[in-house]
């Protein structure tokens, strides 16, 4: 049986001031209610890093400097022909003010520390610490949607020089 492939290009970037994070409480209208870093789809042509450092204005109203690659988290779905992935990046510095009606959900900065006690999808807290580890990460599942199972999954760390 021949599916056709569809690919979903994303971004999420984690906005890092000392020891807190930046987090949107994204309501549930929005999808994935809880706590998560900035992000959102990649604009055709644009680069991927462009696409997250726009996102991160859009939602934000930062402009983020320092922009880390992190790592790439994809979710694929065969029945459907689905690649789904996310382009992570780290923001060290950034320029500008929070705007006031951000229009993903409400803006908070929060300690790194506690960031996982805030309710949040699983897939978020899974991912949150690798942002904060050295090196890169690389994170794929292989998801049956009609019997709700994952059928295949890596998780690998790159460290440089290591």
């Amino acid at each position: 049986m021949s599916v056709n492939i569809t690919h979903k290009l994303y971004t999420m970037c984690m906005v890092q001031d000392g020891t807190k994070v930046l987090l949107i409480n994204r309501p549930d209208k929005q999808g994935f209610p809880g706590y998560i870093a900035p992000g959102g789809k990649v604009d055709f042509p644009e680069s991927i890093v462009n696409g997250a450092i726009r996102e991160v204005r859009e939602e934000t109203g930062l402009i983020v400097k320092d922009i880390i690659y992190k790592g790439i988290d994809e979710f694929c779905e065969p029945n459907k022909g689905l690649r789904y992935m996310v382009f992570n990046y780290l923001a060290t510095s950034f320029e500008g003010e929070l705007i006031d009606n951000p229009p993903e959900g409400e803006l908070l900065w929060v300690e790194i520390e506690a960031a996982l006690n805030l309710p949040m999808q699983n897939w978020f807290k899974r991912r949150f610490p690798l942002f904060f580890k050295q090196g890169t990460f690389e994170m794929s599942f292989v998801w049956d949607e009609k019997n709700n199972e994952t059928l295949e999954e890596t998780i690998r760390s790159y460290i440089a020089g290591v």
